[in-house]
């Protein structure tokens, strides 16, 4: 997630940017309206158990945060004791395996701080996991993270090693890169002390979370491909080229609300560039009018109460992925649902941007704004309709 470009871009001889929080957060700000929190009366309906907001600092690793903050979740749900889990372990991880495939790729694969929800499940499986207390990534100083520097330096030396001055690589250009992680984010130790027992990554990951990889799933909704089967993610930060299941446009709605109901959370990957999603007011929608439309006093009440949405169509979304109107910004974590005082379903979503909005790091989203801008859901996959787990095969 945390790019600006879609389809064919994957696939560019060049690496794409992500976007860092700074800049994603400060253009987001500007789309609110002052009187929001109080023309909205929200009701919560189901509220599934998370740990605390998390702050992802100046990175593009919300996918992390999201992934993470959904493993969580899942612990409790399975009546574990919830361990803050490390996403900078997590993400450091997937940098290695990403270092890789660029450079198997001749640099044709894009760079940068942005993963997908598939991530976080396959670091889980290969690496284990962290507590956060074990390992922070703040190993330069900061208080919060910051990765633009790390990040020109890691895309320098990968590009160096893609140049192949010598005409034949070396075997230690991944010890020089597994270095300088350690160099910005710290070495992560082979063995730590949790709770008075010393374990391993992957034996921390074994016996204290406690999840198997293989039952969470993975889906999109595309028009040009088979449905129910896995196909293709077509998005630059799918590094890894993995396949996710293609479910029609209304079964994401189905699958959403079953896990909630059931008590599982989702992952969420999304468009958040829009206009009519406020991080500071905690609101998105799809308005009647598209933004360009708008009069100038009709965009300052834009968030100013409940307004009348677009009917989304299937045809719609596929079209807004084709003319990048859709672009794979960020993950967060749907954790409930709500009703406004006219009774409006939305979703609650825990974001990871600190707690600097008006519902303290928290959103809600419509029904219609999932079904236009989602990109991707990860559940578990007890949390599938039992039809659509029947139809994936799953």
């Amino acid at each position: 997630m945390m790019k600006k470009m879609w389809l064919i871009a994957a696939f560019a001889p060049f690496a794409i940017p992500a976007f860092s929080q700074d800049n994603l957060v400060n253009s987001l700000n500007t789309n609110k309206s002052e009187q929001a929190k109080e023309k909205f009366t929200f009701k919560t309906i189901i509220n599934i158990e998370r740990t605390s907001i998390k702050n992802q600092g100046s990175s593009g690793t919300c996918w992390s945060y999201s992934g993470n903050s959904f493993l969580e979740s899942e612990m409790i749900r399975m009546g574990k004791q919830p361990v803050d889990l490390s996403e900078i372990y997590t993400a450091r991880c997937s940098y290695i395996e990403k270092a890789k495939q660029y450079v198997r790729m001749h640099g044709a694969v894009s760079w940068g701080d942005g993963g997908e929800l598939h991530d976080v499940i396959n670091m889980y499986a290969k690496y284990g996991a962290v507590p956060q207390s074990v390992y922070t990534g703040l190993n330069y100083g900061t208080k919060i993270n910051k990765f633009g520097e790390m990040q020109d330096v890691l895309k320098n030396m990968l590009d160096g090693v893609v140049k192949n001055a010598n005409g034949k690589l070396t075997p230690n250009w991944l010890p020089a890169f597994t270095a300088a992680l350690d160099a910005y984010l710290g070495k992560v130790p082979d063995q730590f002390q949790y709770n008075g027992k010393t374990y391993t990554p992957q034996t921390f990951a074994k016996e204290v979370v406690g999840l198997n990889a293989a039952d969470y799933v993975e889906m999109t909704s595309l028009t040009d491909a088979p449905y129910y089967e896995k196909v293709f993610l077509p998005i630059p930060d799918n590094w890894a080229f993995e396949r996710a299941y293609n479910i029609q446009m209304n079964d994401m709605i189905s699958v959403i609300d079953n896990a909630l109901k059931n008590g599982y959370s989702v992952g969420w990957a999304t468009d958040v560039s829009e206009k009519y999603f406020s991080w500071k007011n905690g609101v998105a929608y799809v308005p009647e009018k598209e933004y360009e439309d708008m009069t100038e006093a009709e965009k300052k009440e834009l968030f100013n109460g409940p307004k009348p949405e677009r009917t989304i169509t299937a045809e719609m979304r596929q079209e807004a992925f084709d003319n990048y109107s859709t672009t794979d910004d960020h993950g967060m974590q749907i954790v409930g649902t709500a009703k406004d005082q006219n009774g409006k379903d939305y979703y609650i979503i825990k974001n990871s941007w600190g707690e600097s909005n008006d519902y303290k790091g928290y959103l809600y989203v419509t029904k219609n704004f999932v079904l236009y801008k989602t990109t991707g859901l990860m559940v578990h996959k007890n949390a599938l309709p039992a039809d659509l787990k029947s139809k994936m095969k799953v």
